[in-house]
Formats: structure tokens, sequence, C-alpha cells
């Protein structure tokens, strides 16, 4: 485990921010003494970035500027997804991720030995290694450069169970990928962990049931890069943190405690801070009577239809409930009558025509949610991070190459 700074040492009066090109697969390895500094709060602040795009290194590297003074208390700056417009920097301190190791430890059990499984220059690849760096093991690695193969799993989890505890995190795709298996191993694997962390997308409940069938304790998380990553497992806030929805904006999520962001490299003044030791989101949701948070969608990503407005993730939620669905995104397309239509395209386990899963949502959510069309799609396009292209989605969509009835 790393030597923590002595705590009469005086933070540093300046310090510059550092680009750390990150490598998929084995060679991910060369970050960790980066990492281990970073976590005693020694040396540059660093910006993960991915060492084999040289594209999108550039776009953030253009964005936030390494080589340039930063706020001397940040040790890690994480992009945001970016998928749209220009990067954000979410610059992280110390402290904050300490304070998420030890909340995530207290909810799970205790530090433990990681295996990752996720792009490592994103905040939740990057949180399991720093967790399991924290707790003196170094993570082993699934390599993903290719995609994710469930077969690798067994010996990966294998090796990491020789710690006392052992615990990987995954996004739904990927756990769907090890549920389908042909072989029973690579879900065997995942019950031997004494947990699997599941973000970055919702996921439907068939998948959660699957799941727990097979002997899986999955815990869900809610987070972001301006939260550390998952700050509410399972709806519960962690130790310190604190969730209030504002029914006066549309239901709209904030979130406070020790694991926040310092705020934005490249946007210091931006409203999502602006209110002291908050974070203000872009998420709906609902606590209900067990003092659980329900995130009911983005709403950034709210669409206009017919003058009413509707969240994708609501109809998304309702699809994942039909039998045959394995996962979907729903856009909106503009509609000179309507403004915006709503469009799905799903996966599917067994057949199901586009007329069944619209009158599905017809009868959960009322004909106004229903998607004017919908797509059966092979796979979902998915952003580095692991979350659904919706954009690009959308972008099949007008162009034709997704194609619904």
């Amino acid at each position: 485990m790393a030597e923590p700074r002595d705590a009469h040492e005086p933070p540093a009066a300046t310090r510059e921010l550092r680009a750390l090109p990150v490598p998929a697969g084995p060679a991910v390895r060369d970050v960790f003494p980066a990492l281990r500094d970073l976590l005693a709060d020694r040396g540059p602040a660093l910006l993960p970035v991915p060492a084999d795009d040289p594209a999108r290194t550039r776009i953030l590297t253009d964005a936030l500027r390494p080589g340039e003074p930063i706020d001397p208390r940040a040790t890690l700056v994480v992009s945001t997804s970016g998928s749209t417009g220009t990067p954000k920097g979410a610059m992280l301190s110390a402290d904050a991720l300490a304070a998420s190791a030890a909340a995530t430890d207290a909810v799970l059990g205790g530090p433990g030995r990681w295996v990752l499984a996720l792009p490592g220059h994103h905040i939740a690849g990057l949180q399991v290694m720093l967790r399991s760096l924290r707790a003196g093991h170094e993570p082993v690695i699934v390599d993903v450069a290719d995609g994710f193969d469930p077969a690798a799993l067994p010996a990966a989890v294998a090796a990491a169970d020789a710690a006392p505890r052992a615990y990987s995190s995954l996004v739904p795709g990927q756990l769907a990928k090890v549920l389908d298996h042909p072989s029973p191993d690579p879900a065997a694997a995942l019950a031997d962990l004494d947990a699997v962390l599941l973000g970055g997308a919702a996921a439907a409940p068939a998948l959660l049931e699957r799941a727990a069938g097979a002997g899986i304790r999955v815990v869900r998380t809610y987070g972001m890069s301006e939260t550390a990553g998952g700050c509410v497992y399972d709806g519960l806030p962690l130790d310190g943190v604190t969730v209030e929805v504002d029914d006066d904006d549309e239901g709209r999520v904030w979130l406070a405690g020790p694991q926040l962001a310092l705020g934005y490299r490249n946007a210091p003044h931006h409203e999502a801070f602006a209110r002291e030791g908050w974070f203000r989101t872009d998420d709906a949701g609902r606590i209900g009577d067990d003092g659980r948070l329900r995130i009911l969608g983005r709403l950034d990503e709210a669409l206009s239809v017919g003058g009413l407005t509707l969240l994708p993730q609501s109809v998304e939620d309702a699809l994942r409930r039909h039998a045959a669905v394995i996962d979907v995104v729903v856009v909106g397309l503009p509609d000179a009558r309507l403004g915006t239509r709503p469009v799905a395209a799903v996966t599917l386990r067994a057949p199901a025509t586009a007329a069944e899963l619209r009158a599905h949502v017809t009868g959960l959510l009322g004909e106004h949610s229903a998607p004017t069309s919908v797509a059966v799609v092979d796979a979902l396009p998915l952003l580095p991070g692991g979350k659904v292209d919706r954009r690009g989605v959308a972008g099949a969509f007008a162009a034709g190459s997704i194609i619904g009835t």
C-alpha cells in the first residue's frame, strides 16, 4: 500500500497536470507506480488518456491542457464522457478518492483485490485499479482491447481469490455476455467474487434476476466522474453522501459528500458546482418510501413529443421488462407533426414483433410513450466507457442504416 502523505506536510503550492497514457491489456501495469503516487498525494496531477486512441487523446489534451498548472489540491482529472461537445475534466483530490474507497469497502465488506475488466482511463476502470492498489493488491487484468471475453474470467477470478476478498466492476452488457455464455464457468467465476459492482447504464430486472439465480452478488451503482464514480449503491447513498431531489426542477438529483470533485478543470464557473458543496446532476430521480433513489432518466435527453415531455429511460425500463428484450436504447428523431418522435433499437433473446413491443410499452406507460418505430439489432453501439452511443443510434436511424417497423 502506498505511503500516505504526512498530515503535517503542506500541499504543494503549485501542481502541474500531466497526461497519463493508459494502455489496454496487461501493459496497463505500467501505470501502477504513477497511481500509487497519486494515492499518496505525490507528484503531478494526472490526466488519464487512452494510449491506443490518438484521436481521443488529442481531444482530451486540447480541452484539458496538460503541462499547465492546476489547483494544487487536485491529483486526478477524469474526463466526462464527452459524447457531444467538449469533454469536461472533473478534478478529484486524494481525499475524495480515499473517501470513495473507504465508503465502498464499508458496503462491500472490506478492502480486497479487484479484477479489471473495464477501460482503465475511465472513472470506473480507474477506481478498480485505485481501490485494489490502496488495499495493497495489484488488480488482475482482463484484456478488453478487442472486446470483453467472458472466457477470461475464471482464470482472473481464481488469481484474485487468493486475496481475503475479491471484487470486480462491470457494465450491464458485460454481465449479459457472461450469463449468455455457452459455458457456465464465467458465471460461476463471478459467483466466487464477494461482489460485482454494476453501473454505467440501467440494468434490466430480468438480468439482475438471472445474476441472482447464478449466485452472483450484484451491487448496482450510481455516480459519475464528478463523484469519483459510484456514490449511491443499490439506491442508498454511501457513508457521508447526501442525495436531494428537487421537485421544483423536474425532479433533478443533487449530490453532496466527501467524494465530490473540486470542479471542472476547463469550466471553473460551471453551474453544476455553483451551489457550494453540491453537484447538480442532469438526472431526474425519485426517492421511494424505502429511502432508495431511483433514477428516472437524464433531463438533458428528455424528448418533447407532441408537446409532452418523455424521458427515454422510462421507455427503456418498460421495454426491459418484456421477457424477449435483452437491452434497448430509445432516441428521438425530428418529426414535423410531433416535434420529436421516439424510436427504439433493441436486442432480443427471443422473437418479438415491433407491434408487440409497442403494445407492451403502451400497457405500462400509455400510448404517448410507445416508440413509433422499433428496430431489432444484433448489438447496441457503445462508447469507449461502455455506455450506449445514443448519438450514434440516432444518426443510424436518420441515415437508414438502422430501420425499424
